[in-house]
This record gives C-alpha cells, structure tokens and sequence, in this order.
C-alpha cells in the first residue's frame, strides 16, 4: 500500500510540474483579494427576487443586456444572435436583427437607433434589419470581447467596453484565472467614425453607464469585484474614482436610473476557490489545464444591488430558491419596474423596484 501511495504521489507532482512548466495560454499576475464580505448586514440573503416574473419564456436564451426606449418596449440580445423588441403590455416580439455573433449590452439611441455591444462582431448598429458594424479595433488593438455600450443624450458619443484583450466570450475563464488588466473603455465618436481609448489596464471592465448630467462614466470590474466612474467634465477629467470596493459577487452589467440610484447586476456572489488561488500564478495555470468540470463555478441565483451616487449600497436584492431567475447580468429601471436581463435564462424578467 506504502509503494501504492508513493507512485500516486510522484505521478500527481509529475502531472503538477507538467501543468506549470508547460506552454500555457494564460500569463498569470499574482493579486491578493480582500476577504470577502460576508452575506449579511447590508448584503444579507433575502428573497426579494422571488417575485420576478419571467417574459418571452422560451422566445430565446440568454437576453443578456437589456434597455428601453421612450416607449417602454425592452430590447436585449439572444445567444442565437437575434435582437429583439418586446413590447411588454401586448407580450409581442419582433426580431429587429440577428448579429452572427453574440449580443450582449443594447443601447437605445434619442432616435430610437439601436446599438449592440456584440462579443464577437464588435460595436455595431441595427437599422432596417441590417447589421452595420461600426468600430473592431482602437489603438491599433482588435476588440476581443466587446461587452457594454451606453449612448450620450445628443447621440454621437457611444461608450462601451472591450472587456479582455486577450480573449473572447469563449475563453472567459481564461482571462479570469490570468487576471491581466487587458480590458479596456472606449469612445466612438459617430460624426467622425472615430474610437478612443478612454482608460486602459482594466480587469475585466463589463457594464457601462452615463452618470448625471453625462458628467461621468460608470463602470465595473468583474475581476475585481468594484464599480468606479471615469470623469469625463471638468478639472477631474480622464480620472478614476472608486465607488465601491470588495463586493460580495461578480459585477455584471449597471445602469443608472437618471435620479438617484445605480443598479448593478450581480452574476454570481464570489468563489472562495478562485479567490484563494488568486496570489499564485502557477496555481493558476494548473487549474487552467484542469477539465472544465473541476474550475471553479459559479452558484447561479437572483443577485442585484442598488447603489446611492455616492456607491453606498442602499437596495440588496436576492433570491437563491428553486426557480431562481439567474445569472442576473443587467437591470435597468423604469418607473416602478426592475426589467432584468440573463445570460442564459430563457427569459426576460421584472419585478417592481423598491
């Protein structure tokens, strides 16, 4: 049994020293996390989502980012690469489009123009049923993983997100175990055709929104579990803020409810696993080589936070039981109504904001 244990041993350090010394796709940078909160007190467990309730179910899986225009009709994208409207009073749904890649944040320009952040494709636009791509690179580096967009008010300044420059929608755990900071934010500018690199060296930058008076930029770090604000006017502008830090879960998409509050979608709460493995870069690699079975996973629930301007969580919202609507990827409000998106639930959502 001794020399049993013994082989077991020196062939699991051999498969161990195999796995870190051999070429890997990931470059890892070590980062020591903080702890992470625990969920109680401003971020205890609750069932205020339990009441979402489920739209277009079955119409398609995965609407991811959705938005809304003046009239209230909610758009997102699906995984098959269709764009949708979907008027909520009469349940109808209209497929404006299909991108060939995988839609992901929408935005809805003053007049009604309809802008997708498209994780394959790049930035484009729908019009007419037609698919136009707009901007695929900036700074003479091609997007990989184009994840948000929100539209200024006069409708020539888009604002997105090119999460990874390293890797795409299906190498996502790639970029989260090398946690390289390659992500960036980006401008297009619509009368000039141009995009500028607004802030670069991000971890995994994801949602994006337009602050009051367009003043700032909103934005978060899946990686690094933090939503910050770019300025954009002023003697501050081209700085960073942090808004808040150490979140109990990964940060998806936000929004800003154009008075008082930030609305941030939360995919997951955290991974103790990946946290742990996080300040060892060869630990790291070794996962990345492991089936996708044993990486660390996400627990899929209803998740969402409501921030106050200044990043004090002031609404904590979640659900965790059986029918849970989740991963909760965007919310974005409109009066008395939460609608939600998900990356891969078969359904939009809502349930009545606080």
């Amino acid at each position: 049994m001794k020399k049993l244990l013994l082989l077991l041993a020196v062939l699991l350090a051999g498969a161990a020293g195999w796995a870190a010394l051999a070429p890997s796709p990931i470059d890892p940078q070590a980062w020591n996390p903080p702890q992470a909160p625990a969920l109680e007190g401003v971020y205890a467990r609750n069932d205020r989502l339990q009441a979402i309730q489920k739209l277009a179910v079955g119409a398609g899986n995965g609407p991811e980012g959705v938005a809304l225009d003046r009239e209230g009709r909610v758009y997102a994208g699906y995984l098959d690469g269709r764009v949708v409207r979907l008027d909520i009073a009469s349940g109808k749904l209209d497929e404006l489009g299909n991108t060939g890649g995988r839609p992901l944040g929408v935005a809805i320009g003053p007049g009604g123009e309809v802008y997708v952040a498209d994780a394959d494709k790049g930035l484009v636009q729908i019009e007419n049923g037609q698919v136009k791509v707009l901007s695929t690179t900036a700074g003479g580096k091609p997007f990989r993983f184009v994840d948000d967009v929100d539209v200024s008010a006069d409708g020539n300044s888009l604002y997105f997100s090119d999460a990874s420059a390293r890797f795409g929608i299906h190498e996502l755990m790639n970029d989260v175990l090398e946690h390289g900071g390659s992500g960036r934010l980006l401008r297009y500018d619509r009368s000039t055709g141009e995009t500028t690199v607004l802030k670069d060296g991000l971890h995994f930058p994801n949602g994006v929104a337009l602050g009051p008076g367009e003043d700032y930029l909103l934005f978060d770090e899946t990686a690094r579990y933090q939503v910050s604000r770019l300025w954009l006017k002023g003697e501050k502008a081209g700085t960073v803020e942090r808004l808040i830090e150490n979140l109990p879960g990964f940060p998806d998409n936000l929004s800003f409810n154009g008075s008082n509050r930030i609305w941030v979608a939360i995919y997951a709460p955290r991974l103790p696993d990946l946290d742990r493995a996080l300040p060892y870069p060869t630990l790291r690699k070794i996962i990345q080589r492991l089936p996708e079975s044993l990486h660390p996973q996400p627990k899929i629930q209803s998740f969402a936070l409501g921030l106050d301007l200044d990043g004090k969580v002031v609404e904590n919202l979640q659900y965790d039981g059986p029918g849970a609507y989740g991963p909760i990827t965007s919310v974005e409000q409109r009066g008395e109504w939460l609608y939600l998106g998900s990356l891969s639930y078969p359904a939009f959502g809502r349930v009545k904001a606080p």
